[in-house]
């Protein structure tokens, strides 16, 4: 019998990795072990999020492709 649920786990700490591999090796459940994704640069992501709060704020410009084009002329 074959079913579609996914667990995810985030275990802690080493302890609990082994602990949890120990439990799905014996009854013998498929898994896998994947590295936890990094997270952008926390001052990448305040800048990214200060600058979408000025420009909600109005302290953005809007400008034009031709605009854009005319500044390398």
């Amino acid at each position: 019998m074959s079913t579609e649920n996914i667990f995810i786990a985030h275990p802690a700490n080493n302890e609990q990795l082994n602990a949890l591999k120990a439990i799905l090796k014996a009854l013998k459940i498929k898994f896998e072990v994947k590295k936890a994704e990094e997270p952008y640069n926390t001052v990448f992501e305040e800048k990214i999020i200060k600058s979408r709060k000025d420009y909600n704020a109005g302290k953005g410009k809007t400008v034009t492709l031709d605009q854009l084009n005319d500044l390398w002329k």
